[in-house]
């Protein structure tokens, strides 16, 4: 078995040899996703998803799974074709990616000081988490100086962040709470202001892909809500100063929704055979 490549995240008093390293994944979190995506497919079954065949093969396949959990894992004698050393050590600030290239990354601090026009918070690569963290950082404020825009990934997440009245923090602040979906990551739902600068939680930031001639950064949920609060990208001062809040908050604001520990969705998936 030979794998791409391995990638090693060591800190400073690590001494282990980088040959020594494999890629290997932790069962906990991949059982507790399937037990709470279970649910929800069977709820999406009671809701009259299309098409329930391939959802009930999708639920049987993730029974048969947890019921023995194995995961591929690399060979004790695999061959690598890089290794990659990662000293975490020397990350201490947000890293993030500049105009108009996914690729093209630095250090916040590097860009510190550019004015941001817009601000955009969501995508599929956020979870209910980000925007917690989002409101948290927002609370109080009504004044903000730049056009935030707000998209959950999904309807389960937009209802939850309304019941939790995330989405009155975000709305006092001055946000637009766009409908769940894409939004502006693809362009196809609103659109920036031809020429803005803006910061996006989104994956990807080409040329003309949230609005026209616009010059988009991509960084973190809690990056993106920071800016929108100071209508620019923080010193890392600021950024420490904002985000203390959220580190001491940690374990309730990143708390995932987890379907099969919510009552409502037990409820209706105990109505669904497969």
């Amino acid at each position: 078995m030979k794998v791409e490549q391995a990638f090693e995240l060591t800190d400073a008093s690590a001494e282990r040899s980088a040959a020594g390293c494999t890629v290997k994944l932790n069962k906990d979190p991949i059982i507790e996703y399937m037990k709470s995506n279970i649910v929800l497919m069977k709820n999406m079954i009671a809701n009259g998803y299309q098409d329930p065949r391939t959802l009930e093969r999708r639920i049987k396949a993730m029974e048969a799974w947890l019921a023995n959990p194995e995961l591929l894992e690399a060979d004790k004698d695999a061959e690598y074709a890089a290794v990659i050393e990662i000293n975490m050590d020397d990350i201490k600030e947000p890293i993030i990616a500049c105009p108009n290239d996914p690729d093209d990354v630095c250090f916040m601090s590097e860009r510190s000081g550019t004015k941001i026009d817009e601000v955009f918070i969501g995508s599929c690569m956020t979870n209910i988490g980000h925007f917690r963290a989002a409101s948290k950082l927002l609370e109080g404020k009504s004044d903000i100086p730049v056009r935030l825009w707000v998209a959950p990934p999904t309807k389960m997440d937009a209802k939850e962040l309304s019941d939790e009245g995330h989405y009155g923090v975000l709305g006092r602040a001055g946000a637009r709470m766009e409908m769940p979906g894409c939004s502006l990551c693809m362009g196809n739902q609103a659109q920036v202001h031809e020429g803005a600068t803006v910061m996006s939680t989104s994956t990807r930031n080409f040329p003309n892909r949230l609005g026209k001639n616009t010059f988009v950064y991509l960084g973190s949920a809690e990056l993106a809500a920071i800016c929108s609060k100071l209508g620019k990208i923080p010193t890392v001062e600021e950024y420490q100063a904002n985000i203390g809040i959220i580190n001491e908050q940690g374990d309730q604001i990143y708390r995932y929704m987890n379907f099969n520990e919510i009552d409502s969705y037990n409820e209706v998936a105990e109505t669904v055979n497969v």
